[in-house]
């Protein structure tokens, strides 16, 4: 069983950057593609960006392409999501999960979830 944990998020200033973490233990993390996802209070879980097991291909949400950049260092079953330029709509909380099988952009496709990390962007 693959366990996720992220780290990195906290409190900024609109146009700050944050660079989340997200460690995983298990074998497996190198052979699964890994998204980022967010969750603000009351409204449903929204995806945020995803890459590839290689981490050769990258695909974001709209509203985050430009200023978000997901990354990974298999070698160090790693996965990061670099957020530039940060607005106060970005405010959530932000979870790293792990897809099984086929993935893209839908929470319920992906089989493993860390328990997130808070991100919190004043204006």
């Amino acid at each position: 069983q693959v366990q996720l944990v992220e780290s990195g998020g906290g409190l900024v200033q609109a146009g700050d950057s944050l660079r989340l973490s997200c460690a995983a233990s298990g074998r497996t993390f190198s052979n699964n593609r890994m998204g980022w996802f967010r969750q603000a209070p009351g409204k449903e879980r929204e995806f945020v960006a995803t890459i590839s097991a290689s981490g050769s291909t990258t695909y974001y949400a709209d509203s985050m392409k430009g200023r978000f950049t997901i990354s990974r260092d298999n070698a160090k079953n790693t996965v990061y999501l670099q957020m530039n330029s940060l607005k106060p709509e970005d405010t959530a909380v932000y979870f790293c999960a792990g897809c099984l099988r086929t993935c893209l952009q839908r929470p319920g496709e992906y089989g493993y979830w860390g328990q997130g990390t808070q991100v919190t962007v004043s204006s």
